[in-house]
């Protein structure tokens, strides 16, 4: 039954903070072990959207489903209990804790077996077991960015959202980022990322949307967005 409908999927969302909404009538589907990115330049309402799925903003139509349950308008924490991870830009690890405290906070609402999941963590994780007794503020950005991720499996949700996971890091940990992102897909996790670096996220999504000015432009998988010219110099742009 549960592989029958997709892990996440949005449905006719229009959302904003006043009179004019932000994003309109906007629609997406995640599945379990693919990654799906969004797309789009600043101001295409890519963060409206985020806010409307992790519940931090009530849509105005629409609805959002999670795992085939509807949880529109719930509060984050419900949300997150249902089976959703958000790992935000900023603010997504707590500094004066240590590495191994910060996973343990992720793994907040587990009844039992938070010294395994740990232990899973570092397994994945390795350069994270190094510095496991380390304070989370001593840690580089891109090793901050694999907390913050490794904080958001720690429930096994079954949607990680990670907004802009590789924003402003040194080409190494893009890499790095980005290949464990591919380890996590093998997870049976759905993968939904919003980036700005647009030409290397649709490289490894398995299906891509384009949002502008507040609306789905296109879709498509990965490689046929990049392989089509024209979306290439409208929203993409030559190579960096």
């Amino acid at each position: 039954m549960g592989s029958e409908h997709p892990a996440l999927l949005v449905e006719g969302v229009t959302a904003g903070y006043g009179a004019a909404p932000i994003i309109q009538e906007v629609e997406l589907s995640a599945k379990r072990g693919q990654l799906t990115a969004v797309v789009g330049p600043n101001g295409a309402g890519k963060s409206t959207l985020l806010k409307v799925i992790v519940g931090l903003l009530r849509p105005l139509t629409g609805s959002v489903l999670l795992d085939g349950v509807d949880v529109t308008g719930l509060p984050a924490q419900r949300i997150v209990r249902q089976g959703l991870s958000y790992v935000p830009q900023v603010a997504n690890v707590f500094p004066s804790l240590t590495v191994k405290e910060n996973l343990e906070m992720g793994g907040y609402a587990l009844r039992r077996g938070v010294r395994e999941k740990v232990g899973q963590m570092f397994d994945m994780f390795p350069d994270l077991k190094v510095a496991a007794r380390r304070p989370a503020r001593t840690l580089s950005g891109g090793q901050r960015t694999m907390l913050a991720i490794a904080r958001g499996l720690m429930l096994d949700p079954t949607v990680l959202i990670l907004d802009e996971p590789t924003a402003g890091l040194a080409p190494r940990f893009v890499d790095a980022v980005w290949d464990q992102v591919n380890t996590i897909r093998k997870l049976d996790v759905a993968i939904l990322i919003v980036e700005q670096n647009t030409r290397r996220t649709l490289t490894n999504a398995d299906w891509a949307y384009v949002m502008t000015l507040g609306r789905n432009r296109l879709s498509g998988t990965g490689k046929d967005l990049l392989d089509d010219p024209e979306i290439v110099e409208l929203y993409i742009g030559k190579e960096a």
